[in-house]
């Protein structure tokens, strides 16, 4: 499972086109969307770097969003 943090994501049309570049990659088992924190979490073994090249190829650069230690 990846987080993205995708600071351009601002809208419906946003989303699907993120959803409909990246729902055919290998190893996308599920996109999850939070719209408020401009993120989506990507279920399944596609790397990131697949992940985020994808996105920055259809002009929506993305980073890896990293969880603080408990």
């Amino acid at each position: 499972m990846t987080t993205l943090s995708i600071p351009d994501m601002s809208c419906g049309h946003c989303r699907a086109s993120i959803e409909a570049a990246l729902r055919p990659l290998p190893g996308v088992t599920a996109i999850l969307f939070d719209a408020a924190a401009r993120q989506a979490t990507i279920e399944g073994p596609a790397s990131a770097a697949l992940l985020m090249s994808t996105l920055d190829g259809i002009g929506f650069p993305a980073t890896p969003v990293t969880k603080a230690a408990d």
